[in-house]
């Protein structure tokens, strides 16, 4: 009986200790939250405290091996630069030991060698990672996670170049659309025959994006304001809030051009010789002079 007692003593007086052993298991280790054909989800707490800046203020810093497509995070701990892989998380964490004299091109030119480079927006390579500071078990750490969908990405680029979607039609995992948003666009201008178009409104209904047709559906209140409307209609649509926030900058600037135009239009029509001799002085249009001149043509010709 004395015997367990001291045991517990024991587990109570060291549970701290025994929770930190724990939690140090857990943390700065990669590990797989869903793994499927199209996706790889992985997740990691990287504790950070006692974290070294790698740059300016950045605390960690993406490297990318294009040969293993591999998308890794650079930590600066102490006297040591580690990379942890967000793409392999079998694999073993590179260490790189530094001391206050080492350069930070030093460190990039030790693992170019090894085949990783800096890379700025891991969306290029058909990632999505955030990161965000979370306390796990009392630690402090950054959360990361990472979200691989290179393979699907290769997969609809080529479809997008090619104007074939038969190979990603009936894939049901879902590719985030800014992975080939700017290749869409591009081959989207370029695409000439009906049979081209079709194949990438297939494309584009998967990705949930609009096609120029579609914005030229929702666009045509714009359009009949800009060529049809009256200077009234235009006025009373331009000076509504909902008009601002429907329009893009370039298509309300060009309704307010228009607005003007159909203001100058009706001035011309049915100003008062009076109007149009104060707006003559200012803009020195030879098309009032004119109308000005005919006005007081008639003014005499009938008093």
């Amino acid at each position: 009986m004395r015997t367990v007692v001291f045991f517990l003593l024991f587990l109570l007086l060291n549970s701290c200790s025994l929770n930190n052993l724990f939690v140090a298991g857990e943390i700065n280790k990669v590990t797989v939250v869903h793994y499927a054909p199209y996706m790889k989800h992985h997740r990691a707490y990287f504790a950070r405290t006692e974290l070294q800046t790698i740059k300016d203020d950045q605390k960690y810093l993406y490297l990318y091996n294009e040969k293993e497509n591999d998308l890794s995070i650079l930590f600066h701990r102490k006297n040591q630069y580690i990379l942890y892989s967000l793409s392999k998380p079998e694999k073993q964490a590179l260490a790189m030991n530094v001391n206050p004299k080492t350069k930070y091109t030093h460190v990039l030119k030790s693992f170019k060698r090894k085949g990783f480079t800096p890379i700025i927006s891991v969306d290029t390579v058909g990632y999505i990672v955030s990161v965000s500071p979370r306390r796990y078990k009392g630690v402090k750490t950054f959360l990361v996670e990472s979200q691989d969908y290179s393979h699907l990405q290769n997969l609809y680029k080529q479809a997008i170049k090619t104007y074939n979607a038969d190979k990603i039609k009936n894939i049901k995992t879902k590719l985030p659309k800014q992975l080939v948003l700017d290749d869409y666009k591009r081959y989207e201008k370029w695409a000439k025959t009906q049979a081209q178009r079709e194949q990438l409104q297939i494309i584009a209904q998967k990705l949930q994006i609009k096609t120029k047709e579609e914005k030229h559906t929702q666009n045509k209140p714009y359009i009949y304001y800009l060529n049809d409307a009256s200077f009234e209609e235009l006025s009373a649509y331009i000076s509504e809030d909902e008009t601002r926030d429907s329009l893009s900058y370039q298509e309300y600037t060009m309704l307010k051009g228009r607005k003007t135009y159909l203001q100058e239009e009706k001035l011309l029509k049915e100003g008062s010789l009076e109007d149009l001799i104060a707006v003559y002085k200012t803009n020195k249009n030879p098309a009032y002079k004119k109308r000005i001149m005919s006005l007081m043509k008639d003014t005499q010709e009938n008093p």
